[in-house]
């Protein structure tokens, strides 16, 4: 939400800086997300003076150029260089001047600054200026001369000005579900006003509109009202207003509206707008002569209705859905949420029906959602307007209208309240303050603050107070409640930090998923990768295209503030191949990244069918582009391919004291991976990674190969479980390689040798290594090749033999022949 400070300060006053008052808002419970400051002139007139041109002169060098002495106030006269046709006019004539320094902005919004220069030889220290050079106007005819008495030379332009510059600082406040008394600026002043009573001296006057010269002119306009469904509809109020005239609305309006991203429109609707925002009470203007025999009926439609809503999309309406429809039931508008496109205001309006009402939170929160119309109206009343406001707002906006639009109240008020809200009671004991807030407040501070709040006290005793709750805090209901609310008024950095702490024994789960995650993103970032952080929502279109999946098995969600995002992320892929678009789209071609996150989905859970939500955690890595960058020494960096993951995937495993040599291996074939292989213990995955599919990459906008690998960070956490960290000493005997050349089948994998390694070669075998493939149909024959393998042997008992080195290479190589069919190269 966001809140200009000047529209504050018509109902509170506040002489603290915008950054403490930052703080203020923030400090009770109406945390500052973010600050802006807004200006109807780009830089607001800074460094520009009045000024009076005392001489002008024709410049020697140019025809077209003057050379003027201008009085702008100071110890010296100033020389300037002016190109103005009007420049002789303007001799004992004000002007507005820009002194050296100033930062003056184009249209377009960049700036330049006024320099001391020369001018085809002449000085010239500074800039007489015309109106579109300020900002003023368009105007470029000449420069600007002012014969108004009422400007005073050296005086400052944004004084002489300030009715067209106005500088504003807008709060954008994180409101909370709960602050539904916080939703204008007018519940924003007032607890405003009550922190600065209770902490400010001498400040925090609270004063707000006035509607006591609200008055019914006459009874022209009939309007017949009728509430259907009062459950969804508790209160219903309108009144009519003849004679309207459709036009602008103030200036200072408009610029209130522009300040919080509102565009205006006309002044009714800005009006209803301005209320809005200013008393948290939405507003609804009909064209009077627009509404079927002058009848409102608020009241559900059929199933399936259709109806086109303000923005031209026709819509179809569920029967739990409130309307505001016309005497023959056609609906005028989705209460509470958007109006219908015959129901606004146009040009031509005269007469106007103006709505105030008070809809049930729950009834509008579903049809917004229901719709995807996230609009101001819907998020105020789904945290639930004050249902005992709902006249003030209507006769606040009467006022204005007739104010600024003309005409007069021509009905008599219409309030619809069958079952009148009444202020909640609520018994706090101060013993109960003290315990919850764990400071001594005094009684009478806290009986201020309560007043201040409007809470009035109804029963006092030496232990407890009885209070009544405004109505437009639905979330205060309890003592603890009542409590908060004093809290955050009498201010949480009043309340000393206890000189004791006390504590409790907890355990850490084993493996602690935390610090495996600190180990691995240590590993990962020190081997040159980025953690990136995705959200876990995605599209389903993703999955249409790319990966179809069992629609029974996704996760579904109505985003209504992002459409596109509508599944929980069944995989992590398309999180991480979006952040390769986006940096490759900001040229940023070389990537390795890895994101901890959760992947969505639904499984069966008993044997009717019915299915539930399941969660599970992933590590994923993406690599594409070159593995370093270019330097003299290696001009193409060389780039990335499946065997630079696999290593990082490997360094992973390894660190985690998961050798790749104690889990299987096998190649993967699905439609993620051109290829790949998986590192898995029986049907229990650990990761899977290789070769992205092309067309998946290509889809993306990805022109270049990526390789992606996907750890099951959950399997993981069982395999540590079962995982026992080993001491071993380094042995001090030396180390001894053999090596062998076998000629096998292209079939044959790597992992395959390795496996009958680690079988075969003992414990005295410590590490296995391909270091060469050889493929020549002519030497090692057709579907063949050569691998070179290295075995290191070592005992951390004893210097190892050839004897006994030989007998295991002998073991190996009779087993390779035998399962592999292996042709040992000599």
């Amino acid at each position: 939400m966001k809140v200009s400070l000047n529209w504050l300060k018509q109902y509170v006053d506040v002489k603290e800086s915008k950054d403490e008052v930052s703080d203020i808002l923030t400090n009770i419970g109406l945390e500052v997300e973010g600050m802006e400051i807004y200006e109807t002139i780009k830089g607001s007139l800074a460094g520009l003076v009045i000024g009076e041109v005392l001489t002008c002169q024709k410049h020697p060098g140019a025809d077209k150029l003057s050379v003027t002495t201008v009085n702008v106030g100071g110890d010296e006269h100033l020389q300037i260089v002016c190109g103005a046709p009007n420049a002789p006019k303007a001799v004992g004539k004000k002007v507005v001047v820009a002194t050296v320094g100033t930062l003056l902005y184009t249209p377009e919004g960049e700036s330049f600054k006024i320099k001391k220069g020369k001018i085809r030889g002449e000085a010239s220290l500074g800039m007489i200026c015309a109106e579109d050079e300020i900002g003023l106007g368009t105007s470029h005819d000449g420069i600007i001369i002012i014969e108004d008495e009422k400007a005073v030379v050296g005086m400052p332009a944004a004084q002489y000005f300030s009715k067209q510059v106005i500088r504003d600082v807008v709060y954008e406040i994180g409101l909370t579900p709960n602050r539904s008394d916080a939703t204008g600026h007018l519940g924003t002043a007032f607890d405003l006003a009550a922190a600065l009573k209770t902490n400010y001296k001498d400040q925090g006057t609270f004063t707000q509109p006035d509607n006591s010269k609200f008055t019914i002119d006459n009874n022209n306009l009939a309007i017949k009202v009728a509430v259907e469904n009062t459950a969804a509809c508790p209160r219903y109020s309108g009144v009519c207003i003849e004679g309207v005239t459709i036009k602008d609305s103030p200036v200072w309006m408009q610029n209130h509206l522009r300040a919080i991203g509102i565009e205006p429109k006309n002044n009714v609707v800005d009006i209803t707008n301005y209320v809005l925002h200013e008393l948290g009470q939405p507003l609804h203007a009909f064209d009077y002569d627009q509404i079927t025999d002058q009848s409102v009926v608020v009241k559900n439609l059929a199933d399936k209705t259709k109806f086109t809503t303000l923005d031209e999309v026709e819509r179809e309406l569920s029967s739990e859905d409130l309307m505001i429809c016309d005497g023959q039931g056609n609906g005028m508008c989705i209460a509470g949420v958007f109006g219908g496109i015959q129901s606004g205001v146009t040009d031509k309006t005269v007469n106007i029906f103006l709505e105030s009402a008070f809809f049930n939170a729950i009834s509008i929160r579903r049809s917004s959602m229901r719709h995807l119309l996230r609009t101001d109206a819907a998020t105020r009343f789904e945290k639930g307007v004050d249902p005992n406001g709902t006249l003030y707002a209507l006769k606040r906006a009467a006022l204005l209208i007739q104010e600024y639009a003309g005409g007069k109240i021509a009905s008599e008020v219409i309030d619809l309240y069958p079952t009148p809200v009444e202020r909640a009671q609520v018994n706090v004991r101060f013993e109960k303050v003290t315990d919850l807030i764990g400071a001594d407040i005094p009684k009478e501070d806290i009986k201020k603050i309560l007043g201040y709040l409007d809470m009035n006290i109804l029963e006092e005793t030496a232990d407890a107070l009885t209070v009544d709750i405004p109505t437009n805090k639905v979330d205060v209901t309890r003592d603890a409640d009542v409590i908060e609310e004093i809290l955050r008024i009498y201010g949480y950095n009043k309340v000393e930090t206890p000189t004791t702490v006390s504590s409790v024994l907890s355990f850490a789960p084993s493996p602690n998923p935390f610090k495996v995650k600190n180990l691995i993103a240590d590993l990962l970032t020190s081997s040159g990768f980025n953690e990136m952080m995705a959200t876990s929502m995605t599209r389903s279109e993703y999955y249409k295209k790319y990966l179809p999946q069992d629609e029974n098995s996704l996760v579904y969600v109505n985003n209504t503030s992002n459409q596109h995002l509508d599944l929980m992320r069944p995989s992590m892929l398309f999180s991480g191949l979006e952040s390769i678009v986006h940096n490759q789209n900001r040229q940023n071609q070389d990537l390795k990244l890895y994101e901890f996150g959760k992947t969505y989905f639904k499984k069966v859970i008993d044997g009717d069918g019915n299915r539930d939500y399941f969660e599970q955690q992933h590590i994923t890595l993406f690599l594409t582009g070159q593995k370093h960058p270019e330097n003299w020494h290696n001009p193409k960096g060389g780039k990335v391919s499946f065997y630079t993951l696999k290593a990082y995937v490997e360094h992973i495993m390894t660190r985690l004291g998961i050798l790749p040599s104690s889990v299987q291996c096998s190649p993967i074939n699905d439609e993620v991976f051109t290829y790949g292989l998986k590192y898995h213990r029986g049907k229990q995955n650990i990761v899977q990674f290789g070769r992205l599919d092309g067309n998946i990459a290509l889809g993306m906008g990805i022109k270049q190969e990526v390789f992606y690998a996907d750890f099951d960070f959950d399997t993981i956490l069982q395999v540590l479980k079962k995982h026992k960290m080993k001491y071993q000493p380094m042995s001090k005997y030396p180390a001894v390689r053999r090596d062998l050349a076998l000629v096998l089948d292209k079939a044959v994998g790597y992992n395959e040798i390795l496996g009958i390694a680690v079988k075969t070669g003992g414990k005295q075998l410590q590490a296995t290594n391909l270091f060469d493939v050889y493929e020549n149909e002519e030497h090692v024959g057709p579907g063949k090749k050569s691998c070179s393998v290295s075995f290191i042997f070592q005992d951390a008992n004893k210097t190892l033999k050839d004897k006994d080195i030989d007998k295991v290479m002998s073991k190996l190589i009779t087993t390779y022949e035998k399962k592999l069919n292996a042709l040992i190269r000599k």
